[in-house]
């Protein structure tokens, strides 16, 4: 690999390219040593065309895009990616924007990454929705016939969002009901961490394949485990220190806000190691509950105030099931009960005794058996 290789521009160093490719491998979960397969792989594959289309959202997703800094939003997309198509970020407009979105398809078909930011009406034949004359229904099934694989940038794009939220009057949904012979990775949040998305493109350029994803379409290197276990405000929680109010002085002190509508520990995600705006900064670090922007079952579905079930309301599996006797497997529960009481019963005996005994004595003569 050579330093002037014509990926980087004169902006952007070699140092600084390998530091995003490590700092990508390691959000993916992968050993330290594959950060040279990672830089490779972006190398050698040069910029992969990547396709943005906008739907209905508020642009968020792209909005936390541009606040990225390593690398940067022009880093991105002029060193790492080749983003062909954008209408919020591209200097062209109506027929030029158009023209370039189009060649971009049949230049790259079957090699471009479609990103989709935003859900897509489909009641009335989608009329809620239009750009260039198209509607957003049209225009996604169009671009999804070329493309490689779909990233769904944010909640709204992954699962419907606000707008797929009770009455729906557009029905609005997500990609993934709507493409269905196509690699879709779900990036949802609201907006969803920037990086996440980077980490994905380039998982992909290294290994010519979608992450692992979870039942609900998302990477499991970044959703993969509850905000909850690694919150700063966890061991709070495990004292059962809680905050009462806000304003309140638990609120102040960095209480667990669970009782304030907290939706951590319901929620997957990595917000809470990988924070936002580069500043360590994350809504429950300043103070507000998470509101489950990642969890279609919990955005715009319960309020923010509203908490959710901590604690299944079935014992979880390493408790014996209650029917071991009918499987062969072992006593029957009042076998076990009987038992259990017994167990008890000698342990306490014990406990006792030694009580009433002086210090390395027994029943029967505790210094012959210390000899012993």
């Amino acid at each position: 690999m050579k330093d002037d290789n014509e990926m980087f521009c004169p902006g952007v160093t070699r140092r600084n390219f390998i530091k995003t490719c490590v700092a990508a491998t390691a959000m993916m979960g992968l050993p330290f040593s594959m950060h040279t397969k990672v830089a490779e792989a972006v190398e050698k594959n040069g910029n992969p065309s990547v396709i943005w289309l906008h739907f209905q959202e508020c642009t968020g997703c792209s909005e936390s895009l541009l606040r990225s800094t390593h690398p940067t939003i022009s880093s991105l997309i002029l060193d790492m990616i080749s983003l062909d198509y954008h209408e919020t970020l591209m200097a062209g407009a109506g027929a030029q924007a158009e023209k370039a979105l189009h060649d971009s398809m049949q230049a790259n078909a079957g090699k471009y990454l479609l990103v989709v930011e935003g859900a897509i009406p489909t009641k009335q034949s989608g009329i809620f929705c239009k750009v260039s004359g198209k509607t957003a229904l049209e225009s996604l099934q169009h671009a999804a016939e070329g493309a490689a694989a779909i990233i769904c940038i944010g909640t709204c794009a992954s699962y419907g969002g606000i707008q797929a939220a009770a009455p729906n009057p557009t029905g609005a949904v997500g990609v993934r009901d709507i493409v269905k012979d196509k690699p879709i990775i779900n990036i949802p949040g609201c907006p969803p961490s920037p990086y996440n998305f980077l980490s994905t493109v380039m998982y992909y350029l290294t290994f010519k394949k979608v992450p692992e994803l979870d039942d609900l379409g998302r990477p499991k290197f970044a959703y993969g485990r509850k905000i909850h276990e690694h919150c700063e405000r966890r061991p709070h929680f495990d004292a059962g220190r809680f905050a009462q109010a806000y304003g309140h002085p638990t609120h102040a002190q960095g209480y667990c806000l669970y009782k304030l509508g907290c939706k951590g520990p319901a929620t997957y995600a990595n917000c809470s190691v990988q924070r936002f705006n580069d500043v360590g900064a994350w809504p429950v670090s300043i103070g507000h509950p998470c509101i489950g922007c990642t969890q279609p079952d919990i955005l715009f579905q319960k309020a923010i105030a509203e908490k959710v079930q901590i604690h299944e309301p079935t014992p979880f599996d390493s408790y014996a099931p209650v029917d071991l006797k009918e499987k062969g497997k072992g006593p029957d529960p009042l076998t076990t009960g009987f038992v259990g009481l017994a167990a008890g019963a000698a342990l306490g005996a014990g406990a006792m005794l030694a009580k009433k005994l002086p210090n390395g004595e027994n029943s029967q003569g505790g210094d012959d058996e210390k000899a012993e």
